[in-house]
């Protein structure tokens, strides 16, 4: 059961870092800069995508486990 619920968990994480990588920047990294730098760079867009994808494919896997064994 926790497989699950950690599962379904890193999925809706996921797909929020896919779907709006700007609200994540807004949330997590905005309050560091002092005003110079409003927008994330192509970097940390791409570093969030490709962890966002990570966390889908993790939640998959933590969907399935409990199937496997």
């Amino acid at each position: 059961m926790l497989y699950f619920i950690v599962g379904l968990a890193l999925i809706a994480m996921g797909i929020a870092m896919l779907w709006k990588p700007r609200l994540v920047f807004e949330l997590t990294e905005s309050w560091k800069h002092d005003g110079g730098a409003d927008e994330p760079s192509r970097l940390w867009l791409f570093s969030t995508r490709f962890g966002g994808v990570m966390c889908v494919l993790a939640g998959i896997c933590g969907l399935i486990v409990p199937f496997v064994l």
